[in-house]
């Protein structure tokens, strides 16, 4: 077993994919209660720092600093939530090219804290918001994903 696409791609829970498809627009801009983010909300923010860490990108940090840790404005158009979902599973791709060389994962990224730290670091972020996308899912009633046959048994 590959640990790092156990941890990034399909170990654990649901894989990641399966957790992003069969969304409609209306679906992840609906806010199921005052307190929640939506799941367009959840999955920007989650992509974003994915981009911080796989990318090292600077620019991104620094405005992640300035509170731009979530998006301004629901994504105008369903191109425009496919094109996220895509950057998202993009940058699990980028997690496990890291992930594929053991000089790579011992970089040192800050003091004391490896590209391996970072990933570890990562994948539990990634973990924490796919469990709230998951819960506003299924409070949204859109869970399992609707291209999912629901096995039928018989008695």
């Amino acid at each position: 077993m590959n640990k790092w696409k156990h941890l990034f791609v399909d170990g654990e829970f649901a894989a990641r994919a399966r957790i992003l498809s069969g969304l409609t627009l209306e679906q992840v801009t609906r806010r199921p209660s005052p307190q929640s983010h939506t799941i367009y909300e959840e999955l920007w923010h989650t992509t974003r720092w994915q981009n911080i860490v796989v990318r090292r990108d600077e620019g991104l940090y620094e405005a992640w600093q300035r509170s731009e840790d979530y998006p301004l404005a629901p994504p105008a158009s369903e191109g425009e939530w496919s094109a996220l979902v895509e950057e998202f599973l993009a940058g699990l791709d980028k997690a496990l090219e890291w992930a594929d060389s053991p000089e790579k994962l011992a970089a040192e990224v800050d003091p004391d804290f490896t590209m391996a730290d970072a990933l570890r670091s990562l994948a539990v972020h990634n973990a924490h918001h796919l469990g709230k996308i998951l819960a506003l899912r299924q409070a949204l009633g859109a869970w399992p994903p609707p291209n999912e046959q629901k096995e039928t048994t018989t008695v």
